[in-house]
């Protein structure tokens, strides 16, 4: 970074887990968060918090200027994808599914976004991932084609 160049940029990424997989079992999530916030790390990104459930996940990060969103995507699947399936940490080939949903916030509603991300498990038990992403979608109001969202298992 550049001397005199200040920024403050929190970034909210969710992505899913290809085919519908509930692969992101209970044992090994706390195992694959950690990985993913080593990644984020090594990339100088500020990881605030990484959770989700077993067929998406929801990234918090303080987002380095000078690396893209869509690179930390790519690197993240990339990268994840390799350690789940290095260390057989799923029964199938692992992989995420194409596409992530990107949201930005002030620090003023960190905590808000913090604690939502934070509280996944319990959230989902009121309310689908579809829906979930869709709200997001339509609040920020993202224009979007249903055709081209993540496959849900709603639409199983």
């Amino acid at each position: 970074m550049k001397p005199g160049t200040y920024t403050q940029n929190y970034v909210h990424l969710v992505f899913a887990v290809k085919n519908r997989e509930a692969a992101l079992s209970v044992d090994i999530r706390e195992k694959v968060y950690s990985y993913i916030s080593g990644i984020l790390t090594a990339m100088k990104h500020k990881s605030i918090i990484v959770n989700g459930i077993s067929d998406h996940i929801h990234i918090l990060i303080g987002l380095n200027p000078n690396v893209s969103i869509a690179d930390t995507v790519r690197d993240i699947k990339r990268a994840s994808s390799t350690f789940i399936n290095n260390e057989k940490l799923s029964r199938r080939h692992f992989t995420w599914q194409e596409g992530y949903g990107s949201f930005t916030y002030s620090r003023s509603q960190l905590d808000r976004i913090y604690n939502y991300i934070k509280n996944q498990e319990s959230h989902h038990q009121k309310t689908s991932f579809k829906t979930e992403y869709v709200q997001f979608l339509e609040k920020y109001e993202i224009e979007h084609d249903e055709r081209f969202l993540f496959i849900f298992w709603d639409d199983v």
